[in-house]
């Protein structure tokens, strides 16, 4: 028999440290996943919605993603940041000023004290890119989040604790209900909110209608009665908007006509100007925050001096927002030629429509563009997060939305896509939950967070009597005759190696074995001779099995033979 060799993997996994960064965590770890059965559960039983499952599985099926989005805790605190900061600049007379002068007039228009209720801001984050990609002012998407995080599955202990407790989800559903009562409360009522009406153009039709039932069911659980329409549904009657027989108090505005400019909308828009209904969010919180002008301004040293605003508060507008401009004829040539480094966005678009990619221009859409109506900002890459560790490996792309109200956080989701935006089209893809992970300033996650998928050797000896487990380290002394084991004298065993494949620092899988004859002198030194000498093959018995893989895997899998998994 040769001398003892050192597998090289299992070399690398002593002298290497394994890597768990955030980037290594949305590439390697898949010990969190959607659990479609408690999805069904949380949907049939929890929130009491018999058959949305089966409309989802059915109308949308790629509405919730497979994993989960791991983000470091310095990005999360950038964005925080940065939402605090945009806050403070609207709150700026002069810059109110300036984004409602070029905005439709309606938006002028005193909204009676409402704030406008789930604001969403977009950013893409990765390792060596961030940056804030737009807001929006009738984010969907935030019941649909609540209910996915009662339906995550963790593959054991270890990251059990990074899956929020089953009150968050709940806790997230009372401050939306509380959400909507302030609005009513500071439009100046006095008297309790009675009644919402959930409103988008044929809500039936639109993919996100089933979030509009888990609404109802959820004001409908808080007391208050709650309708789905179209805004063509209503009539005004008396000051009051009436759905049927049912007067509205508020309106949960879910449509994309920000300014109520369209025929369909003509009812709605008179009842917000003579201030007979709540409607939130309103015109002017779209042309205070949604509008992609105002990034242009906020991404504009000079005009941010301008307004006023602290220099501490530039700085983190300038760090976090890519540079954004209006798209102008005489700087067309300029624009042409460094398109490929951004991306082209109407000033009130929402969804990706009309979007486009700099390097997928065609000369038909930059004149559609040069017409007018756009933004030109900077590039900023999307995180990607690996979904599957089986051939084929799908790599999606990923934004990251924080639902906010008043200036505060709600609530943290991802978006997993291919293509040039968010489409929920993609196998794999749709909402995800983020789970945040504390950073070192090495860049490794605390030991709390998950480790991804690694390997590491297990060696054993065994003899006629027993196994006794034998330190990696210590093994790796041996054979190079730096150390000598004075209890293994004139003793030899069969060395069993095995290679395994590791989720979240546990055994999972026997990736490779090796066995050998392993023979000490006098002395307790390996003798690579006398092993050599022996003829017979190293042959485990069943119980000699039997108890490596109670050592490795626990008393579960004690009785089997082990499997070799590539």
């Amino acid at each position: 028999m040769n001398t003892p060799q050192l597998p090289v993997s299992a070399a690398d996994t002593v002298q290497s440290p394994v890597p768990t960064s955030i980037e290594v965590l949305n590439s390697e770890c898949f010990c969190i996943g959607l659990d479609t059965a408690a999805l069904r559960r949380a949907l049939e039983s929890e929130i009491g919605q018999v058959g949305l499952f089966d409309l989802i599985q059915q109308r949308c099926p790629y509405l919730f993603a497979a994993r989960p989005v791991f983000l470091s805790r310095e990005h999360a605190l950038r964005m925080t940041q940065l939402v605090r900061a945009i806050e403070s600049v609207v709150a700026l007379p002069a810059y109110r000023d300036e984004a409602l002068a070029t905005a439709p007039a309606i938006a002028r228009h005193d909204p009676g004290g409402a704030k406008g209720v789930f604001f969403g801001y977009d950013f893409h984050a990765a390792e060596n890119s961030f940056g804030l990609i737009e807001i929006n002012t009738n984010a969907g998407g935030a019941m649909l989040n609540a209910l996915l995080a009662r339906a995550q599955r963790a593959c054991c202990a270890a990251v059990a604790g990074l899956l929020p407790p089953s009150a968050t989800a709940g806790e997230f559903e009372d401050g939306i209900v509380s959400m909507f009562r302030n609005e009513w409360l500071l439009s100046g009522h006095t008297r309790p909110l009675r009644s919402i009406a959930i409103v988008d153009e044929n809500p039936e039709q639109q993919y996100l209608y089933p979030e509009f039932l888990l609404f109802q069911r959820l004001f409908q659980r808080h007391g208050l009665q709650a309708v789905i329409a179209g805004p063509t549904e209503f009539t005004l009657r008396g000051g009051v908007v009436w759905h049927a027989e049912l007067a509205i108090d508020l309106v949960y505005n879910r449509l994309t006509d920000f300014s109520l400019a369209e025929p369909a909308s003509a009812m709605l828009r008179e009842a917000y100007l003579a201030n007979a209904v709540v409607l939130t969010p309103h015109p002017q919180a779209h042309a205070l925050y949604a509008d992609k002008r105002n990034l242009a301004l906020l991404s504009d040293a000079t005009r941010l001096q301008a307004l006023g605003v602290p220099q501490a508060t530039q700085d983190v507008l300038l760090a976090g927002i890519p540079h954004t401009e209006i798209v102008e004829p005489q700087h067309a040539e300029r624009l042409w030629r460094e398109r490929r480094r951004l991306f082209f966005k109407p000033f009130a678009g929402f969804g990706g429509r009309a979007a486009y990619r700099g390097d997928k221009l065609t000369q038909r859409v930059w004149q559609e563009i040069l017409a007018g109506g756009y933004v030109a900002q900077a590039l900023v890459a999307p995180g990607g997060r690996v979904t599957s560790n089986q051939e084929p490996v799908q790599v999606l792309k990923f934004d990251l939305r924080e639902y906010t109200y008043n200036g505060r956080v709600q609530w943290v989701a991802a978006r997993l896509y291919q293509g040039q935006t968010t489409n929920f089209r993609t196998p794999g893809g749709g909402f995800a939950p983020v789970y945040e992970g504390p950073v070192e300033g090495s860049g490794r996650l605390l030991s709390k967070s998950c480790v991804p998928t690694q390997h590491e050797s297990r060696l054993f000896l065994l003899d006629d009597n027993e196994v006794k487990p034998l330190a990696h380290d210590r093994y790796v002394a041996l054979v190079r005759g730096e150390a000598a084991a004075a209890e293994f004298a004139d003793c030899r065993f069969i060395l069993v190696d095995w290679y395994l494949r590791l989720a979240c620092s546990q055994p999972e899988a026997i990736v490779n074995e090796t066995r050998s004859w392993l023979v000490f002198d006098a002395q307790g030194a390996i003798d690579p001779r006398a092993a050599h000498a022996i003829e017979a093959a190293p042959v485990p018995t069943e119980a000699h099995w039997a108890t490596v893989r109670a050592l490795v895997f626990g008393n579960v899998r004690a009785n089997t033979h082990p499997e070799i998994t590539p």
